[in-house]
């Protein structure tokens, strides 16, 4: 067994029964392209390889890319690599089919390799996450509960997600100190028309300040109140009031005045997200 490294946010999975749970749950169709993120030690691979007709394995540890490599020969394909650094467009280019994405992820990088999958929505079908069970109550989370924020909204706007099961503590070494869950993300093969970036900026900025009104997330952002004032929105209500097509209706309104706040409030408004989120 290979020692876990904290710097890298390792707990490995040795149950069994949940990683053969996992791999029966995504129903696996031979001609399926997996990509799996952080194999660790292959619990999960060696249920995998199996039952698909091409594995593909992105893994940032050293040791275990040479476990991998003498546990797999030549059945799996590794990439030895940090995955929020891997390009799936380019990498998979020549696939015909989207690919399912699969992986016991680091915890600490949850938010970033779900905006990673955002970026690649085009190539990807779905991906089973392990995520912490706090994270994946967020995932799926109605208005108005204290779960409701930015991840139930973008994950909204991308995917169809859906919570599948809970997983205990006990599962993993070394032992965290939370419950985990595993959750599937259906991407939709069309997106309402929308000025993403935009909408992203919008959503991070009112949940960052989801005690105060919209109002005053969106001058956060570096919206003035002359342009607040011309938008027929009711920007009295709090963020998590609203449902993805609010949010949408929201940044559509606001679009116009993208361009009159100029990029150099628009640019600090990032930033002081960026130190927040």
């Amino acid at each position: 067994m290979l020692p876990p490294k904290k710097s890298l946010g390792q707990n490995f999975l040795r149950d069994e029964n949940v990683a053969r749970n996992i791999v029966d749950s995504l129903g696996l169709r031979a001609d399926d392209v997996v990509v799996e993120i952080g194999p660790g030690q292959g619990a999960l691979t060696k249920h995998l390889a199996p039952k698909c007709s091409r594995l593909v394995a992105i893994e940032v540890d050293e040791r275990a890319i040479r476990l991998l490599r003498e546990t797999f020969s030549e059945s799996i394909e590794l990439v030895h690599a940090d995955v929020l650094k891997v390009s799936l467009s380019t990498m998979f280019r020549d696939e015909k089919r989207r690919l399912r994405v699969v992986g016991n992820i680091p915890y600490n990088i949850t938010s970033e390799i779900l905006f990673w999958l955002f970026d690649h929505h085009d190539v990807v079908e779905d991906a089973t996450l392990m995520v912490q069970l706090e994270v994946a109550r967020r995932f799926v989370a109605q208005t108005e509960t204290k779960e409701y924020g930015i991840l139930s909204v973008l994950l909204a706007y991308y995917t169809q997600p859906e919570f599948l099961f809970k997983v205990s503590r006990n599962s993993f070494f070394p032992r965290p100190e939370v419950d985990s869950a595993i959750v599937r993300l259906r991407f939709k093969e069309k997106l309402q028309k929308c000025d993403r970036n935009l909408l992203t900026l919008v959503v991070r900025s009112t949940f960052g300040k989801r005690r105060k009104t919209l109002r005053n997330g969106l001058r956060y952002m570096g919206f003035d109140a002359t342009h607040l004032e011309s938008v027929p929105f009711d920007l009295s209500m709090r963020p998590e009031e609203l449902a993805l097509d609010d949010f949408l209706n929201l940044t559509e309104l606001l679009a116009p005045y993208r361009a009159e706040i100029g990029n150099g409030a628009f640019d600090a408004g990032k930033a002081r997200m960026r130190k927040k989120h």
